[in-house]
């Protein structure tokens, strides 16, 4: 029975390590973009904009009334007398005001372009979205890559350790230097723990940012990442007035501006109406009726000011949002300089370490190694040399982190996946 337990055991822990999902990065910004509830968000208020401008060119509803018309108080004289009428009517009304094509013609070019502003804002949102993801998910590749680095160490440590049990027992070997060993040991345990635990946070950021369980289990291709060139990168305002979703947005809203403006100069035209009104008499006197034309329009300074305030105001707001768009410009252009120097800088180092740093700090340990085992180094100069070995290469993956990250903030700031 307990065998029996154990191989089910064995038999699910390798059902699931095969049938666990495994996302690189496009597959993660595909589950963004379908699933957060920020896009959901935009897609609703846009679909509530558009939904809205097809009543941009209603009537107004036509308006009705009746009542009593040129009636006397006293019901005696409703009555005909002595061959004379009586007095009163019952009055229909009905009146309609019938719309200026002008403005209801501004009024929906102003309310169709409504979506558009958040249209933009909405792949400002996602571009975002997706520098997080790609800010956790290399966080992760780097947490990947030091627990590989310190697995390998475990198996230098565990040989060293084992090396130094059989030599202080033939005493070649002194005590101290065991247990450094031993405790560099327990230290690499404690950081290969503290790494997992940041690898499952970097999952639980995944998934909220996929909208999804947050234990859902999943893993990433730890060789999911380039290191990009940027030498021919160009920087001026085109680059990200033609590229930014945000600065998009704010062309979009001056154009609203502007169109907001025209309607509210079509307020200032006049809005032409019809009324009728059907009275039946009574007691004698004959039915009538009464049709009339009406307009509706601002003669006096009272009754434009209200018109005239917006359209300055709006005036005002175009001239604020195209300031605002200048100064994010102007943001941009500075961030993108800095961390193109930035950048360049940190390859720089990647390629000290790479070339240089650590093939000598391996060879330094391997030729310590060599002596060791040939009994002419002690253990304690091979632990410093793998030590140092050990540290600078966990202080690479560091660095490569640093430049992944640079990487994702210029991305971001050129909106670009």
């Amino acid at each position: 029975m307990k065998k029996r337990t154990i191989l089910n055991f064995f038999v699910s822990l390798i059902a699931f390590n095969v049938n666990a999902q495994k996302l690189n990065l496009e597959n993660i910004f595909s589950e963004i973009q379908q699933q957060h509830p920020a896009m959901k968000m935009y897609d609703a208020d846009i679909m509530s904009m558009d939904e809205a401008a097809k009543g941009a060119k209603n009537w107004m509803p036509t308006e009705f009334s009746s009542g009593f018309y040129q009636t006397p108080y006293n019901v005696n004289k409703w009555k005909a007398d002595m061959g004379q009428p009586g007095m009163g009517m019952f009055m229909v009304s009905a009146q309609q005001m019938l719309p200026n094509k002008q403005k209801q013609q501004a009024e929906a070019k102003y309310m169709n372009a409504m979506s558009s502003v958040e249209k933009e804002k909405k792949k400002a949102t996602l571009n975002d979205l997706f520098a997080q993801a790609k800010k956790n998910y290399y966080e992760w590749i780097i947490v990947e890559k030091k627990i590989s680095i310190l697995l390998q160490n475990q198996k230098i440590l565990n040989m060293m350790q084992e090396n130094a049990e059989i030599r202080y027992k033939n005493g070649m070997e002194k005590l101290s230097a065991y247990y450094k060993v031993k405790a560099a040991l327990g230290t690499l345990q404690n950081m290969k723990l503290m790494l997992e635990n940041e690898a499952v946070q970097k999952k639980l950021a995944l998934n909220t940012l996929m909208n999804r369980e947050k234990e859902t289990f999943f893993e990433i291709d730890s060789s999911d990442y380039t290191i990009k060139d940027y030498a021919g990168l160009v920087v001026d305002s085109s680059v990200f007035t033609n590229n930014r979703s945000d600065l998009r947005a704010i062309e979009k809203d001056i154009q609203l501006v502007y169109l907001k403006q025209n309607a509210e100069k079509t307020k200032l035209k006049p809005e032409f109406g019809i009324r009728y009104d059907h009275m039946f008499a009574w007691a004698q006197q004959p039915w009538q009726f009464s049709l009339m034309g009406m307009i509706k329009i601002p003669l006096t300074n009272a009754s434009q000011r209200m018109y005239k305030a917006n359209i300055e105001s709006l005036k005002w707001k175009a001239v604020s949002l195209s300031q605002q768009k200048q100064m994010i410009v102007n943001e941009a252009t500075g961030m993108t300089y800095v961390v193109l120097k930035e950048i360049e800088l940190k390859k720089k180092q990647l390629k000290l370490y790479e070339n240089n740093i650590i093939p000598a700090l391996q060879k330094n340990f391997q030729t310590i190694q060599l002596a060791y085992q040939q009994n002419t180094e002690e253990l304690f100069m091979l632990y410093d040399a793998w030590e140092t070995l050990n540290m600078t290469q966990l202080e690479y993956t560091d660095q490569l982190g640093q430049l992944l990250t640079m990487q994702t903030e210029l991305e971001k700031i050129l909106e670009k996946k």
